[in-house]
């Protein structure tokens, strides 16, 4: 279930980062009422919110096949699944650098254990000061990208599949 989560969130990552710019509205008319349904957009508004997707196929042709797959696993995400991955796409946006370095490690790590492993790796995480996460960081290296792999999206590093960061 969490490897499915991870998944949907690493595809509404990459939706959210090739959508979000050409989704940019004024105040007044962020308000689902204001938005026309997709068959009112005019040619014109559905080219502005196509366009970013379009030149990232075509710049990215290794790319493609991974995109297709995102795009499937959105579509079978429920409201909420789509909401929870947003919202972990924000609290990853708001993680500074080495943060960002932290919670790679901890989901390399996490990749690999059972559910009893990760609950208890997590409470260990929680109750590490600053200091003990970055000696933890050192001894637990993020695992290299795989090959092909860019591990960014529009050049903003994120990987493919975020966590959450932890709750404290």
């Amino acid at each position: 279930m969490r490897r499915t989560f991870f998944a949907r969130a690493g595809l509404a990552i990459a939706l959210a980062a090739l959508v979000a710019p050409a989704l940019a509205a004024p105040p007044a008319a962020t308000g689902a009422a204001a938005l026309p349904a997709w068959d009112q957009l005019s040619q014109a508004q559905r080219e502005q919110l196509i366009a970013p997707m379009r030149d990232r196929w075509n710049s990215q042709p290794d790319e493609r096949q991974r995109m297709l797959e995102r795009a499937r696993r959105w579509q079978q995400m429920t409201p909420d699944e789509r909401r929870e991955a947003r919202n972990g796409m924000k609290r990853w946006e708001a993680l500074d650098p080495e943060e960002r370095g932290q919670m790679r490690a901890l989901f390399g790590k996490m990749r690999g254990l059972d559910e009893n492993g990760k609950r208890a790796l997590m409470e260990k995480w929680r109750a590490m000061t600053p200091e003990q996460r970055r000696a933890w960081v050192q001894a637990n290296p993020p695992p290299p990208k795989p090959r092909g792999e860019h591990g960014d999206h529009g050049g903003r590093g994120e990987p493919p599949f975020p966590p959450p960061p932890p709750r404290n």
